[in-house]
């Protein structure tokens, strides 16, 4: 009878262990935090948008890479990709884009992070200056923003 008491006991306290363990997870950890971000995987997308009445040469791409970073291409400076990441609030893992040229030469581009959240920025357009990796920030602002209501 004595094997049986220990043998329920060392049961409980490994069930409690777990139980504890479980319970002290970080909330970090619990809600995806870092680790998430680190494993962020996603399959690649992509958009585009043009200011056909002002410039119809101009071509602004949107596309992300299979880590979930996002990155801007303005056609007139070719090859250069800028990881919009260097932007202020700019979401770690990106699962689609969208860009659009608004009223008074206006880059509009929206960002949906894997938690659902859509991150907005608006940035000038200057007719004479393509952007760079140096003078994107400036033209952007106070950079991204996420929009009330989402995740969705």
């Amino acid at each position: 009878m004595t094997k049986l008491a220990w043998t329920a006991r060392g049961i409980a306290a490994v069930s409690g262990a777990v139980l504890l363990g479980s319970l002290m997870t970080p909330s970090a950890a619990a809600a995806g935090g870092a680790a998430e971000e680190r494993k962020c995987s996603v399959a690649r997308d992509f958009s585009l948008a043009s200011p056909d009445d002002v410039l119809p040469t101009i071509v602004f791409r949107v596309a992300t890479d299979r880590q979930g970073h996002a990155f801007l291409n303005d056609t007139r400076n070719p090859g250069v990709w800028i990881n919009l990441g260097l932007l202020d609030h700019a979401p770690k893992c990106v699962v689609d884009t969208a860009v659009a040229v608004g009223p008074n030469r206006a880059l509009k581009i929206d960002l949906l992070a894997r938690n659902g959240v859509i991150h907005h920025t608006s940035c000038v357009i200057n007719t004479s200056v393509p952007y760079t990796p140096a003078n994107l920030p400036s033209f952007c602002g106070v950079g991204f923003s996420p929009v009330g209501g989402t995740p969705v």
